[in-house]
């Protein structure tokens, strides 16, 4: 069993996004740092997580409800229209907080390496933010697990 940390594999001192900046400039800055993925901070507190795939899913197309004219009524199909209108939110988002993830997946700094990996594919998620108690001091992700590995860490 290996020793090693979320500390000795993570990437630290990651930078962060405000949930009130525009989600132009997280795809700028992403692209810019050459990450998927930026935590969000709001005051120096994690209070997210925005990643290209929040970005993308952002210009999906639309499907509006289907309404069925029915004895003199109108039913929507699908009868609920929270789908719908998660789906508008994110195609009119202006910030990060709109198309930003908020149930968070963390770590500690002491997590093992095979806690953290477990973690990743029992979640299907590629990146975890790592803290020490509070405080947002690095992110882990898939390819850290590999370099592990391909260092002989692991």
């Amino acid at each position: 069993m290996s020793r090693t940390t979320a500390r000795e594999i993570m990437s630290a001192n990651p930078i962060t996004i405000a949930p009130d900046a525009g989600v132009l400039e997280a795809a700028r800055a992403m692209t810019d740092a050459g990450v998927g993925a930026l935590p969000v901070s709001d005051a120096g507190r994690l209070v997210g997580i925005v990643t290209e795939g929040d970005l993308i899913a952002r210009d999906v197309k639309i499907e509006y409800p289907t309404y069925i004219h029915l004895l003199d009524g109108f039913i929507m199909y699908p009868p609920s229209t929270v789908s719908f209108e998660h789906q508008l939110k994110r195609a009119v988002a202006a910030t990060v907080a709109d198309v930003m993830a908020t149930d968070l997946v963390t770590v500690q700094v002491t997590a093992s390496l095979e806690e953290v990996a477990a973690l990743l594919a029992r979640r299907d998620i590629s990146r975890l933010p790592v803290l020490e108690g509070d405080t947002l001091v690095g992110i882990v992700s898939k390819h850290d697990i590999v370099r592990a590995i391909a260092e002989g860490l692991a």
